[in-house]
């Protein structure tokens, strides 16, 4: 499913983008504007927003497709297959208020720039979090000594199964998450196109297509064979993605908008034991984000 939600806002953006030079201005009775839509309201816009900035910040809910986790070091190398994980949102409260506590939600930081009247470059941090179900049964393949790492520690269940037995994993067997967090920092080129524009000119609405690329700087948190712990931030690896949204103008200098994203990242230098340059894990994961923002234009 998150393959094919991907690939439909790619095609999404690809129209968007190629109706560039088809593209009509809206003209009302009384002004010709200088914004540029596929929609053609009935109104327009009378001032461009080339060359001004913007920032949002807002917070998100993330679901993830099942993803392989491949777990190498000393005296073992095995895949855990099709593992299932969720995020962790926080609970609605003064948290996501508090000016000291605001960053521990799962969030979401934009600023950017309007190179055109309707195309904007733009750097954010999307703060998710990913958290492998426990417990749940999974394909184990591959191998483990039942010492591995150095020194050697006993290596659990994973040294009693076999290759291609499906296994059992439990909380004294495996805790992995990606909580603070699954962060993805990305550069972002968008396209807007107005839908509604008030006769006053002092409200709107615009939808927002984007592609975005960046890295993955996960502070992850992995427990395995008795070892582990919650490791500082660091770039285990990059991704792209995809994103539509709507955006409200109910002020000319702020905005409300939801929006969905979909993505595909490439983790591979995932810290796990805290034996860093011994053992460490990999995976891709597919991910779908619902955000809530709101904006400001200067």
């Amino acid at each position: 499913m998150f393959k094919q939600i991907s690939m439909f806002l790619l095609g999404a953006m690809a129209v968007s983008l190629s109706v560039t030079a088809q593209e009509t201005t809206a003209t009302s009775n009384e002004d010709n504007g200088v914004a540029k839509s596929i929609f053609n309201p009935k109104y327009n816009r009378l001032k461009s927003n080339k060359g001004k900035f913007f920032a949002h910040w807002g917070y998100n809910f993330s679901s993830y497709a099942k993803s392989d986790i491949r777990f190498q070091g000393q005296g073992y190398d095995f895949t855990l297959k099709n593992v299932k994980a969720s995020d962790r949102p926080t609970k609605l409260g003064w948290t996501y208020i508090d000016p000291g506590r605001i960053t521990i939600p799962q969030f979401n930081l934009h600023f950017g720039y309007f190179l055109k009247d309707n195309y904007s470059i733009s750097l954010g941090w999307d703060h998710m979090k990913y958290v492998v179900d426990i417990p749940q049964t999974v394909k184990f393949v591959g191998h483990a000594d039942k010492l591995v790492s150095d020194p050697g520690v006993p290596s659990g269940i994973f040294g009693e199964a076999k290759d291609g037995e499906y296994i059992t994993l439990n909380d004294e067997d495996l805790a992995f998450e990606h909580t603070d967090g699954y962060n993805f920092a990305a550069v972002g080129i968008e396209r807007y196109d107005d839908i509604w524009v008030s006769q006053s000119r002092k409200q709107s609405v615009n939808t927002e297509f984007g592609l975005e690329g960046g890295l993955l700087v996960p502070r992850s948190d992995v427990r395995i064979f008795d070892l582990g712990k919650n490791h500082y931030w660091n770039i285990a690896g990059y991704g792209f993605a995809a994103k539509a949204g709507v955006q409200y103008h109910f002020l000319k200098w702020m905005y409300l908008q939801g929006s969905f994203k979909t993505g595909f990242t490439d983790l591979s230098k995932i810290r796990t034991t805290g034996r860093n340059g011994i053992d460490k894990a990999s995976q891709t994961i597919w991910f779908f984000e619902n955000y809530w923002v709101l904006g400001f234009r200067f």
